[in-house]
């Protein structure tokens, strides 16, 4: 009975360092709207390149350089999760409207939900299904109530929405298929966000003008995301999916775009409105729901 209480006091443990990775990605907003007119692929180079220069000095500080010695094809899989998913992800964001590629972009969370039902081990049940999509329909008025939906069938825009697709398919894909790769260690992530901040580079130099932080407070905001959300949330969220509830995972993780907004209010970049209400009840409320096992579970005497 104590190994398995033990076994579930893990899974709880994991589960809540994965809900750490979705509050820094509440800071998204904040700290990108603190970098400035930096174009997304530099500043995607510049925050993976970071996270990954820091935490590969962490592995050779203590003798760990070793693990990021993986079979080429945990490589290719950590690379084209990070890398994939950010560039449809900004691809998506350039040819459709923002507001309509982001809602489509955060169907991740449901995709997550409904994939890990396929996991060995794993049950998806109607309370998961019920909190999930409370937390869409939470996350769809939040963002719509930002600008408004408006969908175009121009060429450019359906190129958008597909990668807006694509990007939710790659983000949950990746999530779900690191459970299934519980044997590679979390500190292979270091190598693919160097890979990724390399990819990133390239692209920024075929894709983009070069722009600059112009400030202290631009590349403070530059430091900061790529220290907590563009860094050390990957890392954490890869413990969370493989180690803890994936189903609470991808349930809480529409707390992000909600708490994203909540910070930008707080801070003088928007207004409490009607849609960011309705928001905050369904979002804690579908992941209240979602999380009924992990949170009213009956302890064993």
């Amino acid at each position: 009975m104590a190994a398995a209480e033990s076994v579930v006091d893990q899974r709880l443990r994991a589960t809540l360092i994965g809900l750490s990775a979705v509050l820094m990605w509440a800071t998204l907003g904040l700290f990108g709207a603190g970098s400035g007119a930096v174009p997304p692929f530099l500043l995607n180079a510049l925050c993976f390149g970071l996270s990954g220069g820091l935490a590969l000095i962490y592995l050779i500080v203590r003798g760990r350089l070793h693990l990021l010695r993986q079979p080429w094809r945990v490589w290719a899989f950590g690379t084209i999760g990070l890398f994939g998913f950010h560039f449809f992800y900004f691809t998506a964001i350039r040819n459709a409207p923002p507001v309509d590629a982001n809602l489509i972009n955060y169907t991740w969370p449901l995709l997550i939900v409904v994939f890990s039902a396929f996991l060995p081990g794993e049950r998806l049940r109607a309370h998961h299904v019920v909190g999930t999509v409370l937390g869409l329909a939470g996350a769809a008025v939040l963002i719509a109530g930002a600008g408004g939906l408006s969908v175009s069938l121009e060429g450019t825009a359906l190129l958008g929405y597909g990668a807006a697709v694509a990007s939710s398919l790659f983000w949950s894909t990746y999530s779900v298929v690191s459970r299934r790769l519980e044997n590679v260690p979390t500190e292979a992530v270091a190598g693919f966000c160097l890979v990724t901040s390399l990819f990133s580079a390239l692209c920024h130099m075929g894709l983009e003008q070069t722009v600059w932080p112009a400030s202290l407070v631009e590349w403070g905001s530059v430091a900061a995301l790529g220290l907590f959300p563009v860094g050390l949330a990957f890392f954490t969220w890869d413990i969370g999916v493989k180690r803890g509830d994936i189903q609470v995972l991808g349930a809480a993780a529409y707390s992000a775009p909600l708490l994203s907004t909540l910070l930008l209010i707080a801070f003088g970049f928007g207004a409490f409105t009607a849609a960011v209400a309705f928001a905050c009840l369904a979002i804690t409320l579908g992941a209240v729901i979602a999380a009924k096992d992990m949170i009213f579970r009956k302890r064993r005497i």
